[in-house]
């Protein structure tokens, strides 16, 4: 296959993925992805109407863009929410089409953890409610709560843990602002009305916090400047910046537990110099 077929099947993936889990495709989504021209993106739409998924997109005259008819099914994509969440993280072929590797290079294997099955009728109107500050009757379980419960929320950002996706917003029912794991909602969301709860007042979510990450001192230096090298530190430290929200999620990637020091030294690795910074945010995650 050509570049030129690649790319234009990337596209095709495209359209299908996003119609199918936003809920609305217009050509400004494939001219910003793809820095395509209005006209080609049009042209582009139009073919995978008429060739790729006939009867698949429907035009919605109120929202100026297509959506996905009653009866559409995935061609050109596997219809799994990891694709449109991978193009949300720019972990997909999309984010990569222009920089493709030689093909005597690309010999990869990448570990996944089982992915978390989303329905499209679920994450469509959470998105909208983000995208539009409005209010959502959701039913929600936890581990707290294994029972569905419903409440009403306001979402304002997705996030990828590493591990998995949560959903960042408003809880009328706590009067606060929390994080949902996303397949734990059950049930079609019901959208409601304007919020007056947005990002801007989610104090918490804007602040951030700066990590000092060290190699175990209990470690020789010769195994510490290993480990100093793994992580690209100056002078065997780290210094990052972290939303302070989301700290637990990055010192779980990195396989830090500041309250479990591990007895080995070469199994630990690494250590936060700055703990008594972090300890108000720590282990605080989803529910």
């Amino acid at each position: 296959m050509s570049d030129t077929r690649w790319e234009q099947l990337l596209r095709y993936r495209f359209i299908e993925i996003i119609v199918l889990w936003e809920g609305r495709l217009t050509t400004r989504h494939l001219r910003e992805v793809f820095g395509l021209g209005r006209q080609q993106a049009s042209k582009d739409i139009n073919n995978y109407k008429r060739t790729i998924g006939p009867g698949n997109l429907e035009y919605d005259s109120a929202a100026k863009g297509y959506r996905p008819s009653n009866t559409f099914s995935p061609v050109v994509s596997k219809g799994d929410v990891e694709e449109y969440l991978d193009i949300v993280a720019g972990a997909s072929d999309m984010h990569r089409v222009l920089g493709r590797l030689p093909e005597a290079l690309t010999a990869t294997q990448v570990l996944r953890a089982p992915g978390r099955p989303v329905a499209p009728e679920i994450l469509r109107p959470l998105i909208r409610a983000a995208r539009e500050t409005r209010r959502v009757e959701v039913d929600y379980v936890s581990l707290n709560a294994p029972d569905r419960e419903g409440r009403i929320i306001a979402p304002h950002t997705l996030v990828w843990t590493g591990q998995r996706w949560h959903l960042r917003g408003w809880c009328e029912k706590n009067q606060a602002y929390r994080d949902f794991v996303l397949s734990r909602f059950r049930g079609e969301p019901e959208l409601l009305g304007i919020s007056e709860h947005t990002d801007r007042e989610d104090t918490e979510w804007h602040t951030w916090v700066e990590i000092a990450i060290a190699p175990d001192p209990r470690l020789s230096p010769a195994q510490q400047g290993v480990v100093a090298h793994d992580y690209g530190m100056m002078d065997n430290q780290w210094l990052l910046s972290v939303r302070a929200k989301l700290l637990p999620y990055y010192l779980k990637l990195l396989q830090i537990d500041p309250q479990d020091i591990k007895a080995d030294a070469k199994a630990q690795q690494l250590v936060i110099l700055n703990p008594k910074d972090l300890e108000p945010w720590l282990f605080s995650g989803a529910f």
